[in-house]
């Protein structure tokens, strides 16, 4: 047995794989003096509160004060946050991420009467203000944002008693939490070499990677087991959350708690609708792809285990970080170089924390604040996953970089219906890149399975959820109980619907529902999948260099909240109320589908 390799400690690291937060502040010391000045900064508070009727100067006053201290807490918290991350168990930056999220909290509290105020005005005497104050006029899409939703606000005693009430709506999935990740106990498997893994969420996923087929089977049945014997406390603790929706969805007068979810950034729901009947009409390209799973197993039978284990054996390609960089700049080449000159400046002036050491934190990131670089974490090994995540989390921080640049503090972020196109349409591009330039039929099998595989867990997987989210809201909005029975049983046959006739009716799968945290998220998974379509279109224009498509797609990048996402899609040149871009992602996917099948006959 090979020893095992000690991860270095963070003070032992070459300096140019670690990150450089000294922009941000020069010191811990200049930390606490900005920290303290804020502190104090709030009390200015109270001298706001009530004016925003005295007239366009005291309206423009308050409304600057508060995004100043968002801009200044934010400064303060990503610093302390990335500081606790690169070394967890750093207890001196522990301290400080601690008191960053407390001062958080306190300037969330302080500047709480802002938004309830302004909608105290009339629409008349806000626009006023904007004819009389000339200042105001940037501000206009942020206002107009708050009070387009004014006939879902209620009376300041009601609002007061719903958001006394946060705890209590939360606390199903508060529940759901606490069981799930602490209170659960998995059973013990056999591992490859005979010897003994306990289950955890974590471990589970790696094992469906296995090799070994009766190592795959025991992990998943061991961790449904557990799931069944707990389904009704999970029934009870889902039911009630979709419950709390529905209820503050009517509270507002909503006609669903959909429309509520997507209404705050003004998405249609058709967007929603169009996305779960396309992909329900492409299912048979996911049927192909299984059946092609199954016969690259050399299975009689296919099942859910095995789904996520590779099926063209290890990957032939793998890169070193310094080729990663490498290959990262010539693969994103069609970006252009205003995008390319970002790209550089990322991985010349220490954006990027790159290898693993004792205590950071595990997995890969993008991160900054209006004020500091885009950041990003990564954990580095040497494969071809890790460069999609490199190219992917540069997706975010250019897109990051952009806003910023280009938008006004009060515009300088983007929501998450926006941020996973960015990030996707880089990984669309090295697929295409990739595809273009490697000429050995195993490397181009690989990129082609790699590429299938993150479709079909983002489009097809969390079109699934949506389409089951969506379910459970309306059943319950008719006065069905969610029972354990009548989830499972309805979501037992969604996914046989999803995955086709090539894959086993697998009972344990018929409770997938009760594990998934993003049930308890608010309409928030179809995001995913609109994101990745949006994506694989948009990579497409860019790659086949359609007039326009560039500088379009920058625009959007550009773009951050200064419009409602689907107003900023239709300036990149995607119409996400439409069917045709999700049409123009299932294309792509029938085209690599189709080389995967036809290159695994010469191999």
């Amino acid at each position: 047995m090979s020893e095992t390799t000690k991860l270095p400690n963070r003070e032992d690291l070459p300096e140019k794989l670690t990150w450089d937060l000294t922009p941000i502040f020069s010191s811990d010391q200049e930390f606490d003096k900005k920290y303290e000045e804020l502190t104090e900064e709030l009390k200015n508070s109270e001298h706001y509160k009530g004016t925003l009727g005295n007239g366009a100067t005291a309206f423009l006053e308050a409304l600057e004060f508060v995004l100043t201290m968002y801009r200044k807490v934010e400064l303060i918290y990503v610093y302390s946050h990335l500081k606790n991350d690169q070394d967890t168990t750093n207890t001196t930056y522990q301290a400080l991420y601690a008191r960053a999220g407390s001062l958080l909290s306190k300037v969330s509290e302080a500047i709480a009467w802002y938004e309830p105020e302004v909608l105290q005005l009339s629409d008349e005497q806000i626009w006023q203000y904007f004819e009389e104050e000339p200042k105001l006029e940037v501000y206009r899409h942020y206002v107009k944002q708050m009070v387009d939703n004014r006939s879902h606000i209620l009376s300041a005693d009601q609002e007061a008693l719903l958001a006394g009430a946060g705890e209590i709506f939360g606390a199903s999935s508060g529940t759901f939490a606490v069981l799930n990740n602490a209170d659960l106990e998995f059973p013990t498997i056999t591992g490859e070499n005979g010897e003994k893994i306990q289950l955890s969420h974590g471990v589970y996923g790696q094992l469906l990677e296995s090799t070994n087929r009766e190592v795959r089977e025991a992990a998943f049945k061991g961790l449904y087991s557990v799931y069944a014997q707990f389904r009704n406390t999970f029934a009870s603790t889902l039911g009630t959350h979709i419950k709390g929706h529905n209820f503050k969805a009517k509270a507002r007068q909503y006609a669903s708690a959909r429309e509520a979810a997507l209404s705050n950034n003004h998405i249609p729901e058709s967007v929603y609708d169009t996305l779960v009947t396309v992909v329900n009409k492409h299912l048979p390209l996911l049927h192909r792809y299984m059946e092609l799973r199954k016969r690259l197993l050399n299975v009689d039978t296919l099942h859910m285990y095995d789904l996520y284990t590779p099926v063209l054996g290890e990957a032939p390609i793998k890169f070193t970080y310094e080729e990663a960089v490498e290959k990262a700049i010539e693969s994103l080449a069609p970006m252009g170089e205003e995008y390319l000159a970002v790209v550089k400046e990322a991985f010349s002036n220490r954006w990027i924390d790159v290898v693993e050491n004792k205590g950071k934190r595990s997995g890969a990131y993008s991160s900054g604040s209006y004020d500091t670089n885009p950041y990003i974490l990564m954990n580095w090994h040497d494969t071809l996953d890790q460069l999609f995540t490199l190219v992917h989390e540069m997706g975010h921080s250019v897109h990051s970089y952009f806003t910023r640049s280009n938008q006004p503090f009060v515009y300088g972020d983007y929501s998450i219906f926006l941020a996973e196109i960015a990030s996707t349409t880089n990984e669309n591009i090295l697929t295409e890149h990739l595809l273009a330039t490697e000429e050995d039929p195993r490397v181009r099998a690989y990129v082609l399975n790699h590429y299938l595989d993150g479709f079909k867990g983002t489009i097809f997987r969390q079109t699934q959820f949506a389409e089951f989210e969506h379910f459970m809201h309306q059943e319950d909005a008719k006065g069905t109980p969610l029972t354990s029975e009548y989830l499972s049983e309805s979501y037992g046959e969604l996914n046989a619907k999803y995955y086709g006739p090539a894959v086993e009716k697998d009972p344990e799968i018929k409770d997938e529902w009760a594990r998934i945290p993003h049930f308890y998220y608010n309409y928030y998974v179809y995001q995913y999948s609109t994101g990745f379509s949006a994506a694989s279109a948009l990579a497409k224009k860019i790659w086949e260099k359609e007039p326009g498509a560039l500088d379009a797609y920058l625009t959007y990048l550009k773009a951050g909240n200064s419009d409602y996402p689907v107003e900023v899609m239709k300036k990149a040149g995607v119409d996400m109320t439409q069917a045709a871009y999700i049409e123009d992602a299932m294309a792509v996917f029938e085209q690599r589908l189709n080389e995967l099948e036809a290159l695994v006959e010469e191999l």
